[in-house]
């Protein structure tokens, strides 16, 4: 089973994510500065709102370079698996039971996960039911509209 404290992440994930953090700490500090030092020059900090976009914006940057350190400090980087059993990684077919709809997903990280595409966080309610599980398994999880029951047709 996962790591509750890992964040898995794609090869290409955490490339993103590193090129990211380098941007953000070398450009968007920069530009971040040179905004509050022109908001300073204009006058009383109190009542001037362009100095107080700036620091929203700064502690904005910063909450996200922080945020971008931990996730890459607890990053696993995973290749896409192939194997018996789910795994994070894994491209599962599933199988709603009683109508047949079958549906495709992969197991991913939180940081990657994006429904419209396909991909499911492994902390989910289903990525984590699923997790484990082999190929013609059935397996029933908990979702916000009740009880769902899938089989698990094919692992990639």
């Amino acid at each position: 089973m996962p790591d509750e404290k890992r964040e898995y992440l794609t090869k290409e994930k955490y490339d993103a994510l590193v090129e990211e953090l380098k941007d953000l700490k070398t450009n968007k500090r920069k530009e971040v500065a040179e905004s509050l030092d022109y908001a300073r020059g204009l006058g009383d900090l109190s009542e001037n709102a362009e100095y107080h976009e700036a620091r929203e914006n700064q502690a904005n940057t910063e909450d996200r370079i922080s945020k971008l350190e931990i996730i890459l400090k607890n990053a696993s980087v995973f290749e896409d698996r192939h194997g018996d059993h789910v795994m994070i990684g894994s491209t599962v077919t599933l199988e709603k039971a009683g109508c047949g709809t079958k549906k495709v997903f992969q197991i991913v990280g939180s940081e990657e996960a994006d429904m419209a595409k396909g991909k499911i966080s492994n902390r989910s309610p289903l990525g984590a039911a699923i997790l484990g599980k082999n190929k013609h398994d059935s397996f029933k999880y908990t979702c916000p509209s009740g009880m769902m029951e899938y089989k698990i047709m094919d692992i990639k």
